[in-house]
């Protein structure tokens, strides 16, 4: 589709902006640093997003906001051609919780909560739990009203960042003599609360950024309920339907040009009897050209799913499919490098976790790429929606308590 006149000027802001004030070689300065300089960096990289009004596009205008979803879409497109870092340590609460908050919290919420967003606060999401499995209504941690505080009690596992985070957005059973869907509470927990206790886990890269979080009788005032009680299943699905809608479409853009054409620019330079580049190998240019081929489609994806937004129309398991396809397609690229760098590739130092997969080491990316097909709901749930949401298939049969 052509571009407006008015948003083709807007491009060209965001694009001549980028390329004075995305960090050069920031992923080579940043290799081998530890967390505190990461995180120091993506701190200040934030705040520069924020002075120049890109830092949360899709948030109303009084929050520095307000851009159309063409407009958003163009940001997401600039920010990736500049090779823009990504705002990972900032992700739940830019796209998770601010959402959830913004729709269905109180005003009082909103000035404390989302001030504190865009002034550093690292949030992050306790939904997962040990015995759940990919069945999140079925968790079991426990909030007890008292006078006016909850007390929970509980565990909460993959909390990503929760070792950095100032606040965690918790899905908590708050009546458990209701059907399980219909007893949650959608809670805000201060990460520093007596009781609150976290244990990193640390993954086949070496890196620990998931953790378990366990909550041992923590005190939550009142008035950090959001929505309603026993209403918490409603805003905890608001939150992922914004994750998806929202980030995949920078996701998708940075695996086409941080991963597949990555991969065909180091082809080059990849040797397959120590003198023939890959380039030449026909073998390898199939793959390559497969891999390109699928990063176009979900493009394509992607692109149907910003229309049917602007134009109001909802298609079920639209982004139900988008996620399937992206998780499993970066699965196969980073699979695909992985094999055609060799040996060589699985001795390089990896840059660290907090970068997102796009590391260019890709023994390191393709170990990484895993957590994609759990995260934001299990590839095997999202093959439940489309199958019932979109082809009609009959539902498996449930007990009547469900």
């Amino acid at each position: 589709m052509r571009e407006s006149e008015e948003l083709s000027a807007f491009r060209l802001e965001v694009r001549i902006w980028a390329s004075e004030h995305v960090p050069k070689n920031w992923r080579d300065d940043l290799r081998g640093a530890d967390d505190a300089v990461l995180f120091t960096f993506l701190r200040a990289w934030t705040q520069e997003l924020k002075k120049a009004g890109w830092l949360v596009p899709h948030w109303p205008k009084e929050w520095g906001g307000g851009f159309s979803v063409p407009q958003q879409v163009v940001i997401a497109e600039e920010l990736v051609r500049a090779d823009a870092p990504r705002n990972s340590l900032f992700h739940v609460a830019l796209y998770n919780a601010a959402p959830a908050i913004i729709h269905q919290g109180t005003e009082a919420q909103k000035q404390r909560f989302l001030n504190g967003m865009l002034n550093g606060e690292v949030w992050c999401q306790g939904f997962s739990e040990p015995d759940a499995g990919s069945d999140l209504a079925g968790l079991k941690t426990r909030a007890v009203r008292v006078d006016d505080h909850y007390i929970v009690t509980g565990q909460k596992v993959w909390t990503s960042t929760a070792l950095e985070a100032d606040w965690c957005i918790a899905l908590v059973r708050t009546d458990p003599g209701v059907p399980k869907h219909r007893g949650l509470s959608f809670l805000i927990v201060d990460m520093h609360s007596p009781g609150v206790e976290v244990r990193p886990i640390v993954q086949a890269t070496g890196a620990d950024e998931f953790c378990e979080t366990f909550f041992d009788e923590v005190k939550v005032p009142i008035d950090q309920l959001v929505g309603a009680e026993n209403d918490g299943w409603k805003v905890a699905q608001g939150t992922l339907t914004s994750e998806r809608a929202v980030v995949i479409l920078e996701m998708a853009e940075r695996l086409r040009r941080n991963g597949v054409e990555a991969i065909i620019k180091d082809a080059a330079t990849f040797l397959v009897d120590g003198s023939t580049p890959l380039n030449d190998d026909g073998a390898a240019r199939d793959l390559l050209a497969e891999r390109y081929a699928e990063a176009v489609v979900l493009g394509d994806l992607v692109n149907a799913q910003i229309a049917s937004i602007i134009h109001g129309k909802s298609i079920p398991a639209e982004s139900s499919i988008i996620k399937l396809f992206y998780s499993e397609l970066l699965q196969r690229t980073m699979r695909d490098a992985t094999n055609l760098q060799g040996v060589a590739g699985q001795i390089q130092q990896s840059l660290l976790e907090a970068a997102g997969w796009e590391t260019g080491y890709w023994m390191s990316d393709y170990l990484n790429s895993w957590g994609w097909t759990i995260s934001g709901g299990t590839n095997e749930i999202m093959r439940n929606m489309i199958g019932e949401q979109l082809l009609g298939l009959p539902r498996e049969p449930r007990s009547p308590e469900v």
